[in-house]
């Protein structure tokens, strides 16, 4: 059964049905519908933490999806579950595609310098430092450019940028 036909939360509910009667009147393709609802599925599921259902409905919705603004989004969600998961070079190389069809997305660009911030971090512990200097490096070139489509966001990441003097 559809997850938009067993929602029990009311607000779940009541969405669905909006969504359900704009899906109605709007005049979209078969195919836009057909991605909308596998989206808005695996938005559902993710909400739930049942992320493996969520990844399923993603991968359903990004086959009819041909807008690449709305595909952009769908392979943004896949990227949050992979990083959910410690799947960080999977959820980067889902950042990147969607960055690749929507380079306005601040948060895909936050997610990936936190990753590589993380992987800094990581090299740290290790003892590497110059590669974890080259991590930093990147995550700074990705905050920079989350910060400069939204520079209101990511406050954390600026005063990081100008403690460690990588802000231009």
């Amino acid at each position: 059964m559809p997850r938009s036909r067993i929602n029990v939360n009311f607000i779940d509910k009541t969405s669905s049905i909006a969504a359900n009667i704009l899906l109605r009147i709007i005049p979209t393709t078969s195919g836009e519908k057909k991605a909308f609802t596998y989206y808005r599925d695996g938005m559902s599921a993710q909400s739930e933490g049942n992320y493996a259902e969520a990844l399923q409905n993603y991968y359903e919705a990004t086959r009819p999806e041909m807008d690449p603004y709305d595909r952009s989004y769908i392979l943004y969600n896949i990227g949050l579950i992979h990083t959910s998961n410690g799947e960080h070079t999977k959820a980067l190389e889902y950042y990147f595609q969607a960055l690749e069809r929507n380079p306005f997305l601040p948060q895909a660009f936050n997610n990936m310098a936190v990753i590589c911030h993380y992987r800094g971090e990581q090299a740290i512990l290790q003892g590497d430092s110059q590669i974890a200097e080259a991590w930093f490096d990147k995550a700074a070139e990705y905050w920079k450019q989350a910060i400069a489509l939204t520079p209101e966001n990511y406050i954390e990441a600026y005063n990081w940028l100008k403690i460690t003097r990588r802000f231009e």
